[in-house]
């Protein structure tokens, strides 16, 4: 299992439309991936509906975790993450 961390940099964290496009990224990267925050359970990360229980905020570090092998996938996604969409 490997795990990458990453600072939110959405201004409305992962709600609406970043979550969306998380989500949808999350389902494409051809690994499972699960995301974490806090004292929080994961959630599969390619879950809309999961990504918005965990109530990310901006400025909120997240922890997203796979299988061994799943680098690029979960670099691309820290990337993503730390991208401000309305900037």
């Amino acid at each position: 299992m490997i795990t990458r961390t990453a600072v939110v940099a959405a201004k409305t964290g992962l709600h609406a439309r970043p979550a969306a496009l998380f989500a949808k990224a999350a389902g494409e990267a051809g690994v499972p991936v699960q995301i974490s925050v806090a004292d929080k359970d994961p959630v599969a990360a390619n879950s809309l509906l999961q990504l918005m229980t965990l109530g990310v905020e901006r400025g909120d570090t997240v922890t997203l975790h796979a299988e061994d092998g799943a680098d690029a996938a979960l670099d691309a996604l820290v990337e993503l993450l730390e991208t401000d969409f309305d900037a």
